[in-house]
């Protein structure tokens, strides 16, 4: 059971993660390397806002969210707009935000690096016990699943019950038929990118309540965002839930009944097996 609880609040924070990267690839049509920097840098605003503010780090979500969604418009305007515009095709798109992304992502780590330092970050915040089943766990950890529950149950219905979201889904479905039916497409895909970017951030700051953190970190969570989005099938939210819960999962059982130093290669092994066995993800389709 602990593991049960333990593995699924992991999950829901990967799936805020995944879904930010989801929508900036499956929708832009960007592969954001600089996501886990976007993730890191909310995790900073969130500590700021409780130690220096006394804010507290889910409400923070309501600054944090909005101020990453203005940030990510800016840089997918400015600098990942001109990639789109020269891009032939979705591979050559493909190739050229993998590169741009990947020199945004040491600009970013370098800049956190100057303002924090190297050093590791972390604050209490609702850390007392809660009984559930006869085993302890973290009040924040909890606090923390249920605002990522949330956040993603708003975001299913915004993409599966509204119009604008309906046109969110045309766009990553086939950019050239939305077009065809008045879809503003250019903007639908900004839109996406910075929403991406205000999911990361919202998972960010759910994050910093209970995890250690310091300005070198965001690769692995850019690695297991990808790992997610290709495992639950790309641009598909459902998958995307579905694998962050299962590498939630995966990494907690490892940790707990065999080694923590040997979560990384849960995490590959569980990625290598989806690519075998439904190379097309979980909830992806096959490549008629």
């Amino acid at each position: 059971m602990d593991i049960l609880v333990t593995g699924t609040v992991l999950g829901g924070t990967y799936a805020l993660i995944a879904l930010g990267l989801t929508l900036q690839y499956g929708v832009a049509r960007i592969m954001n390397l600089a996501n886990g920097e976007n993730l890191v840098l909310a995790c900073f605003c969130a500590f700021w806002l409780y130690t220096a503010a006394s804010i507290n780090p889910v409400l923070g979500i309501l600054i944090i969210a909005p101020v990453a969604f203005a940030l990510n418009w800016a840089i997918y305007v400015f600098a990942m707009k001109p990639l789109v515009d020269r891009a032939k095709n979705r591979g050559q798109l493909e190739i050229d935000s993998i590169l741009a992304t990947f020199g945004l992502m040491f600009i970013m780590q370098g800049v956190m690096l100057l303002v924090f330092g190297g050093q590791y970050f972390s604050y209490n915040f609702l850390s007392e016990p809660v009984r559930i089943l006869g085993e302890n766990y973290g009040l924040n950890r909890i606090v923390s699943l249920g605002a990522a529950t949330l956040i993603a149950v708003v975001l299913y219905l915004f993409l599966y019950r509204t119009r604008f979201g309906t046109a969110v889904r045309a766009v990553s479905v086939s950019p050239q038929s939305a077009s065809l039916v008045a879809i503003d497409v250019p903007r639908m895909s900004a839109f996406a990118f910075a929403l991406g970017g205000g999911l990361t951030a919202a998972g960010g700051s759910l994050l910093s309540t209970y995890y250690t953190f310091n300005s070198s970190m965001g690769v692995i969570f850019t690695m297991k965002a990808l790992i997610i989005v290709i495992m639950g099938g790309v641009g598909d939210v459902r998958g995307a839930v579905l694998a962050a819960l299962l590498l939630g999962l995966a990494e907690t059982a490892v940790a707990s009944l065999i080694d923590p130093g040997l979560t990384l290669a849960a995490t590959y092994t569980l990625f290598i097996l989806v690519l075998l066995f439904r190379p097309q993800g979980i909830f992806g389709r096959q490549t008629a």
